[in-house]
């Protein structure tokens, strides 16, 4: 509800629209592109055969062959996002084509260039991100059809065949459960500021709804993600060149910097739901848990970014349950906290399966057939692909997660 200029009533403080968060899909880019203009037919046409052209290790010839294309015809966010998006996609596969015993040192000027315009353009930083991966990569078969996995898939994609799909699809549908959480922080943070008790209650009663609905999503994991493939074809190509032995010293951007740059891989950590649930809720992650949140937020498109800090600038939920003494308050809020709590030990039993368990088996295999084919990355065993080191990150947050229970 929109306030009169002739009331006094102060307006609700977030218009989603505002922070290019939709009221439909939230933080996802609603209906993405899936063709650019004609001028960078080049890229698409690598960008439609990526598993092929690296697990034929071919994709480093076809880039240095790759004409320098202007970034001066693309137009809209629409366009920006699909052309970094690919740009993305076809640098993760030309810096790991050979795996992390393989890596180049300098990213050739014909990829180095546009990409680094294009991020510019979009603020966004000149890697794979989650708002690429994700938030930009999907299209339904059917333009028609619902929003469900079976009538979903990628734009782009990398080597991992269904599992790389599931893997993209089911975190899409953990953004799309949050969309009534995401709606429910704007219609909280308003009930604050009018002292509207009732409404408050069914705000924080929609986002616990949500978070459950998010976890319920995050188990279709399983269903659609072979853990192995996870571990020994896919993850390597989330991986960064910050905070990772296998690229020590970063990555040149030919034409950009002549010093070599350095970024943290694709991460969860970069999705701004939990940045704005947290920032709702008030919950205070330990100094360097939240050094590493804060650092992800680059990584996010800067209206999302500005969206989660004005979520944190707001008027304090917490203060504001914990002063109003109602109980009904009270439990509604904690539902949120133990919900949120809920995900994230959920989440870290994901990464056990997909990460440790399966490193656990690489090892083993690599013991039992020494010099084998097909050897798994081992620089990240024991960290996220965003660099931090996992089990440590997710427990602290999980953790600090369940101390913000309002006592009674």
């Amino acid at each position: 509800m929109e306030a009169r200029e002739d009331t006094e009533e102060p307006p609700l403080p977030l218009a989603l629209a505002t922070f290019q968060v939709s009221e439909e899909f939230g933080f996802l880019l609603p209906d993405p592109l899936t063709e650019l203009p004609a001028p960078y037919g080049p890229w698409m046409d690598i960008a439609h055969q990526l598993p092929q052209l690296i697990t034929g290790h071919q994709l480093r010839s076809r880039v240095h062959q790759m004409p320098q294309l202007s970034t001066q015809h693309l137009r809209g966010r629409e366009q920006l996002h699909l052309a970094h998006l690919v740009l993305s996609f076809i640098t993760m596969g030309y810096v790991w084509q050979e795996g992390e015993e393989g890596t180049v040192q300098v990213l050739p000027r014909n990829l180095a260039v546009p990409y680094w315009e294009v991020s510019q353009a979009l603020g966004l930083p000149p890697i794979l991100s989650h708002a690429d991966f994700v938030l930009a990569n999907w299209r339904r078969k059917d333009p028609h059809g619902p929003l469900e996995i079976e009538n979903l898939d990628t734009i782009i994609t990398l080597p991992g065949g269904e599992s790389l799909r599931g893997f993209i699809l089911v975190t899409l549908l953990v953004e799309k459960a949050a969309v009534p959480g995401i709606k429910a922080i704007t219609q909280a943070l308003g009930a604050v500021l009018q002292r509207d008790g009732d409404t408050l209650h069914r705000a924080l009663e929609e986002l616990a709804g949500a978070i459950q609905a998010m976890r319920a999503a995050l188990r279709r994991m399983h269903d659609y993600v072979d853990p192995e493939v996870f571990y020994s074809v896919i993850r390597i190509f989330l991986s960064g060149w910050k905070d990772n032995p296998a690229m020590p010293h970063g990555l040149v951007y030919e034409g950009v910097s002549p010093e070599a740059l350095a970024f943290s891989g694709g991460s969860a950590a970069q999705s701004s739901v939990l940045h704005a649930f947290d920032e709702l809720l008030g919950i205070c992650h330990r100094q360097d848990t939240a050094a590493f949140l804060l650092r992800m937020r680059q990584y996010m498109p800067p209206a999302h970014r500005a969206f989660v800090q004005r979520v944190g600038g707001a008027a304090s939920l917490r203060q504001h349950v914990q002063s109003s003494g109602d109980p009904r308050l009270r439990l509604a809020f904690n539902r949120c906290v133990s919900a949120l709590t809920d995900f994230r030990s959920y989440h870290i039993s994901i990464v056990t399966k997909f990460i440790a368990s399966a490193a656990a088996r690489a090892r083993a295999r690599a013991r039992a057939q020494p010099g084998a084919a097909g050897k798994a990355p081992a620089a990240l065993e024991d960290k996220g692909t965003g660099g931090s080191h996992i089990f440590t990150f997710l427990k602290s947050i999980r953790d600090s997660t369940r101390e913000g229970l309002i006592s009674a």
